[in-house]
C-alpha cells in the first residue's frame, strides 16, 4: 500500500495571512503562540472539528502546527483524509520561534514556546 508523502512547509514559508491551526494544549497555547491562530487542542480535535470546518470553509489553507511537529503531522493526515487542503508545519512553533515569526503569550508577558 503506498502513502502519499504528507504535505509540509517550512515555519518561515507560512504566509503572514495564511490560517495557522495550533493543536498543542493550553498551557503551551497561553506561554506563546501565533496571532490569530485557530486554536483546537488535539486532545478535543474530534469534539471541535467543527470550527476547523468553518474555519476552512471559504477553501483556505490550513497550516497545522504543534510545538515540534509530531501531532501537527497527525492532525494534518486527519484533515487531509477529509478532503481539507492543510499542511504540516515543520518543526512547529520551534521552527517559528526559530525564523523569527512573531508570537504573542496570553498573559502579555514576552512569548515562548513551551
Amino acid at each position: 500500500m503506498n502513502f502519499a508523502p504528507l504535505p509540509s512547509v517550512d515555519a518561515a514559508a507560512v504566509p503572514a495571512d495564511g490560517l495557522v491551526l495550533d493543536v498543542r494544549e493550553a498551557d503551551e497555547w497561553a506561554a506563546g503562540h501565533v496571532e490569530g491562530a485557530l486554536h483546537v487542542p488535539m486532545s478535543d480535535f474530534v469534539a471541535r472539528f467543527g470550527e476547523v470546518t468553518e474555519a476552512v470553509a471559504d477553501g483556505r489553507k490550513a497550516f497545522v502546527m504543534c510545538r515540534v511537529g509530531g501531532r501537527s503531522a497527525q492532525v494534518t493526515q486527519y484533515l487531509v483524509r477529509q478532503g481539507i487542503d492543510a499542511v504540516n508545519v515543520d518543526g512547529g512553533m520551534l521552527a517559528w520561534d526559530g525564523a523569527g515569526r512573531p508570537m504573542v503569550a496570553d498573559n502579555g508577558a514576552a512569548a515562548f514556546v513551551l
